[in-house]
């Protein structure tokens, strides 16, 4: 299979069992979007496989969240397939359902059960980790709007799955909340935000 196949070039893409659109198209930047935030958890990934610590309580939680963001991976390569196809009912794309949404809820009341309230708004950074983890979310959080749009153009056709959006707006919470534990983990403090 050929990487380049020269059916782009004039700036149109294929959809997933669909007819071909401009590359700028709602539904490209939707997917497009959830590619980039997928490959942000990448880095987050790698970040993580760097991370070093001399405690086995450390090292475990970030094992775990390790294996956590590669399965919130596989989804979102499931999320953009869905969101690629026009018809995502008629090719059985549809694979994201509130028990997905739902363990998600679990894992952030895990997190939070670890983390002291939060009072104040924090500044994004901390360790260079949870750093990616916050870039990550404001990924998560442009996804969400750019799939709330495609769903607002295409209501009419063929309605985006309720689950689709609940899930990336679950999963920037999350991310928020992992940020914070992970700065915790590696004991650099939160930056509270001070207004100017």
């Amino acid at each position: 299979m050929k990487i380049y196949t020269r059916t782009g070039d004039s700036g149109t893409t294929g959809l997933f069992g669909g007819p071909r659109v401009a590359k700028d198209d709602t539904r490209i930047e939707a997917y497009g979007t959830v590619d980039e935030l997928n490959a942000a958890l990448g880095q987050v990934r790698s970040a993580l496989e760097q991370s070093t610590t001399d405690s086995t309580d450390a090292k475990t939680a970030l094992s775990e969240l390790h294996d956590c963001i590669v399965q919130v991976q596989h989804e979102l390569f499931s999320i953009g397939a869905e969101l690629a196809s026009p018809h995502p009912d008629q090719f059985d794309l549809q694979v994201i359902t509130p028990p997905h949404i739902e363990r998600l809820e679990s894992w952030i009341d895990a997190a939070e059960q670890q983390l002291p309230p939060l009072k104040q708004f924090i500044l994004p950074g901390g360790s260079a980790l949870a750093s990616h983890i916050h870039l990550s979310r404001a990924v998560c959080r442009r996804a969400e709007r750019r799939v709330i749009s495609l769903a607002d153009a295409v209501q009419a056709e063929t309605p985006i799955s309720d689950s689709v959006i609940i899930y990336l707006n679950r999963l920037s919470d999350w991310l928020f909340v992992v940020s914070r534990l992970v700065n915790q983990i590696q004991d650099v403090p939160d930056q509270i935000w001070e207004k100017p």
